[in-house]
């Protein structure tokens, strides 16, 4: 059952939660707290939301009936660039992993505090306002062209399918070519938290990101690691 469907300008979240009494406690917290909520329980409608509503932020679980969270969030990327929140009662760090590969923008364990997952979600939905607010920005390297007003990317002028999540992450990289960004500074400036030197979600968003942008997986050219310091946006690659 979807519902909330009433226009307005406050932002949209869209809950995919099959736990009706966490669904609704979430939708009434989201609620006073100025966002506009729908909820869906059923996997098997969720990339159908997803794409027909278009919501600012979508808050994804894990273990759903009729179709998973990882499997939703694959297919929706197709058609949806906004911020995808995941949140499951699964801990694994190979879920974690998945989720991130499957082009999740961040990962939230249950049980988590409603205040946290307010952090989290405007964390996500700032980082799309910050970069928009940056003004007509467009750099280019070679056949590379990233665009900060329009949040797009182009290899050889074909437009490049990047996740919200994603385009930040190559834009705060490009944006400081020549820089070796740590994981420390990469972390503070995407998420507004502190690196807990297990985190893996920057080296999986870099790993999908090469291929995207033209670059050798096992030799890259244009993002390097950095052994020990972080990752290099390469100039001239």
């Amino acid at each position: 059952m979807v519902d909330n469907l009433e226009p307005g300008d406050r932002e949209h979240v869209l809950i995919i939660e099959d736990d009706e009494r966490l669904a609704t406690l979430t939708r009434d917290y989201l609620e006073a707290n100025g966002f506009r909520v729908t909820l869906e329980a059923d996997g098997a409608r969720g990339v159908e939301h997803i794409v027909a509503l278009q919501p600012d932020l979508v808050i994804l679980d894990l273990m759903l009936p009729g179709e998973d969270g990882l499997s939703i969030c694959r297919r929706a990327r197709t058609d949806y660039s906004g911020p995808i929140l995941m949140l499951t009662a699964r801990t694994d760090d190979m879920d974690q992993v998945l989720g991130l590969e499957m082009g999740a923008d961040d990962y939230v364990a249950k049980p988590v505090q409603p205040r946290v997952l307010l952090a989290r979600m405007r964390a996500l939905l700032r980082r799309s306002e910050s970069s928009e607010a940056a003004g007509g920005m467009r750099l280019t390297f070679g056949n590379l062209e990233i665009d900060s007003a329009t949040r797009e990317a182009w290899l050889y002028g074909d437009r490049i399918e990047l996740t919200s999540a994603e385009f930040d992450l190559l834009w705060l990289l490009a944006s400081n070519a020549g820089r070796v960004l740590s994981r420390e500074e990469i972390f503070s400036q995407l998420r507004g938290i502190k690196y807990d030197g297990q985190d893996r979600s920057i080296d999986v968003r870099v790993s999908r990101i090469r291929p995207k942008i033209g670059d050798d997986p096992n030799h890259p050219h244009r993002i390097k690691t950095v052994r020990s310091k972080g990752y290099l946006f390469v100039k001239d690659g």
